[in-house]
């Protein structure tokens, strides 16, 4: 290949689609199949009414075939909007909405109005990783924030982090890779941070409907908020829409207006059935969608129950919430080929931790992603007991 940006020849591949080709030549047996916790995504279909809706909106309503809005339908817009000022006991309008195709797009759209090559942005480690690609190729300089035993960023220690060139803090709440849900007080101590320092907090909460917690995650809708922050939102947990593409960007109405010129160059509107789908889901799946939280609630209850037996072999749990749980293993072996050998040898796929941080970050050679969005109860219990015999 002759000509090629070099900044996308510094980007990572995808790691998931990496860690696919792992299973390339393996052969899984009826007693051990493959437990794969790689990705964090549904793999089941949205329920049936909810299909039976998108159906509906295919086969009656024309609109739904053709260009619509940039930033989305205003049915939508709208009730995010309505929502969201509930959820929050806050402050969200239709203006300060923009609907977007996934919540990656939502991120670069967001990045593409703050900040140019050579711009710095602040990321807590372990990081999401195609935060970190997006940043790469678009020659924007990723500083890590490293957090400590708790994986919680301290914004004492981001202050120090901050120069010129510093556009944006991102956070992840609850986050992805390691779990953890940031307290309110985190993130309002982040916001005051960005507020004083002239520069953007991006809050991502994509499985902000997975929260443990009960009420509001956060106070920082309450106040005149869109000078500071950026919220980025997924539907594709919420309502498993994830090959629809839906996601959302709350931020100042003058941003959305820059966002429109970069969401309407790369994808001209987000998908239309998904739309759909999502403002359907929003005004009739509540109930459901809180049955999906309480699963997943005990997955990671199952996770916390289950993890002393791991612990006698001197694994640590360093951080369990949303689809995940973020450990410590104990086998002198890097993270990377201590999980090409879990295929083969306990029929496991899950991530290093390398994929997660700097190449130069000693931790990640020491940890592992376990994303348990497709693995039950009964389902941990059987990947704990694989993971009780791993021997090297």
């Amino acid at each position: 290949m002759h000509l090629l940006n070099p900044n996308m020849a510094r980007t990572t591949p995808p790691p998931v689609m990496e860690a696919r080709r792992w299973l390339e030549g393996v052969t899984f047996s009826s007693k051990q199949p493959l437990i794969n916790v790689s990705q964090a995504a549904p793999v089941d279909p949205p329920p049936v009414a909810l299909r039976e809706a998108i159906a509906q909106a295919a086969l009656e309503d024309d609109s739904a075939h053709i260009y619509g809005p940039v930033l989305g339908l205003p049915e939508l817009r709208s009730e995010v909007a309505a929502q969201w000022a509930r959820i929050y006991d806050g402050k969200v309008t239709e203006e300060q909405v923009a609907i977007t195709s996934g919540c990656n797009q939502a991120f670069a759209a967001t990045i593409a109005t703050l900040a140019t090559p050579g711009d710095e942005i602040i990321l807590p480690t372990p990081w999401y990783f195609n935060h970190k690609m997006w940043l790469d190729m678009s020659g924007i300089a990723a500083v890590p924030l490293l957090t400590g035993e708790g994986l919680l960023p301290d914004p004492d220690e981001a202050a120090r982090l901050i120069t010129r060139k510093t556009r944006a803090i991102v956070l992840v709440t609850p986050n992805n890779p390691g779990g953890v849900e940031y307290p309110a007080q985190i993130l309002r101590a982040f916001y005051e941070l960005c507020a004083a320092k002239g520069i953007a907090l991006i809050v991502d909460e994509t499985y902000r409907d997975f929260d443990s917690r009960t009420g509001a995650p956060h106070d920082l809708f309450t106040s005149d908020w869109d000078d500071t922050l950026i919220q980025l939102y997924s539907f594709s947990k919420a309502y498993r829409l994830t090959g629809h593409r839906i996601g959302a960007m709350i931020a100042s109405p003058a941003r959305l207006a820059q966002a429109e010129k970069f969401l309407d160059t790369v994808a001209i509107c987000p998908n239309q059935l998904g739309q759909r789908a999502a403002l359907w889901g929003m005004r009739n799946l509540g109930d459901w969608l809180g049955e999906q939280r309480t699963e997943i609630l005990d997955r990671k209850a199952a996770i916390v129950e289950g993890f002393p037996a791991l612990a006698d072999n001197d694994w640590k749990l360093r951080g369990t919430g949303a689809y995940f749980a973020y450990v410590k293993h104990p086998f002198d072996i890097h993270s990377e080929e201590l999980a090409q050998k879990m295929v083969r040898k306990i029929g496991v796929l899950c991530l290093p931790g390398t994929m997660f941080v700097p190449a130069n970050d000693r931790w990640g050679r020491t940890e592992l992603r376990i994303a348990f969005a497709n693995i039950d109860r009964s389902g941990i219990a059987k990947l704990f007991a694989r993971l009780e015999k791993l021997k090297f």
